[in-house]
């Protein structure tokens, strides 16, 4: 299903699209490298919070737009030009605006049609699952030939994606993965081959529909993610109530009934996502 027409936040650095049938489409937009700043930061926060409240939206997508970049990271010039104060502000509202996607109970896929590096692979690791295309550009954290480190998440979620010890490496060594690479260690779910941008992007919203009613219950995948995000920071014990409390939210819920009496009746489910 073709996307709408683009439609940008008030700081034009974030686009907004739908296929009209779940999927919501967010590119961050600011050429060459689609760097972020405070202003797509600003941008990417109403976006997620627009996402959010949509109840039409059933699966995010986060795209770069063109053909070379995801997000090469933030804007060293614009950084560099910042008084130490106003760099923590940006940090923290970066941190507050990565988190809010994180734990939106919508699933969350990042499409990596190009290089994914620095601040941008902060970023897309604040996504639930990640597509890279095929030849399109590196991925990686190479901060440390800055004299600095991933300040924007980047020492928390990669980590937690592939293993201490890993992180460690590839943050320190500052190498850059091919997609490839990066999915023998997990950091993508998947490396697809497209001949042009357009066509990559289409096949990643094509996985997200996968994810969307009438399908698939996007309301119990919602679930299921907050289960892990918030489960993996908290106690087995908590992390088991939390689990409980949203079993029982799904089990009061339209989709709910819909599957069980499918499954008796042995038809395919029709969800509506309510």
């Amino acid at each position: 299903m073709p996307l709408s027409p683009p439609s940008p936040f008030p700081n034009g650095r974030v686009t907004w699209r739908t296929d009209g049938a779940g999927v919501a489409v967010l590119t961050l937009t600011h050429a060459p490298a689609n760097a972020y700043s405070p202003e797509m930061m600003q941008d990417l926060d109403a976006a997620v919070l627009r996402a959010r409240f949509d109840e039409s939206v059933q699966v995010i997508v986060l795209a770069g737009a063109g053909e070379r970049f995801f997000c090469a990271g933030a804007d060293i010039a614009a950084l560099r030009a910042m008084s130490p104060a106003y760099k923590y502000q940006f940090c923290l509202h970066a941190n507050e605006t990565l988190l809010r996607l994180e734990h939106t109970n919508k699933l969350v896929i990042g499409a990596l049609g190009g290089h994914c590096v620095g601040g941008g692979l902060e970023v897309a690791l604040a996504c639930d699952l990640r597509y890279a295309r095929r030849g399109a550009g590196k991925l990686g954290l190479p901060e440390a030939r800055l004299g600095v480190l991933a300040g924007t998440g980047g020492t928390q979620r990669l980590g937690r994606a592939i293993g201490a010890a890993r992180a460690i490496e590839l943050m320190a060594t500052a190498r850059l993965l091919s997609p490839e690479e990066a999915l023998s260690l997990g950091l993508v779910n998947g490396v697809l081959d497209a001949d042009s941008d357009d066509a990559f992007l289409d096949a990643v919203v094509a996985i997200a529909a996968g994810f969307c009613a009438p399908g698939a219950a996007a309301g119990a995948i919602g679930a299921m993610k907050r289960a892990v995000v918030s489960g993996l920071e908290v106690s087995l014990e908590s992390g088991l109530a939390l689990e409980r409390e949203l079993q029982a939210g799904l089990f009061s819920a339209e989709d709910a009934a819909e599957g069980l009496a499918a499954h008796v009746e042995k038809r395919a489910p029709r969800f509506t996502g309510r």
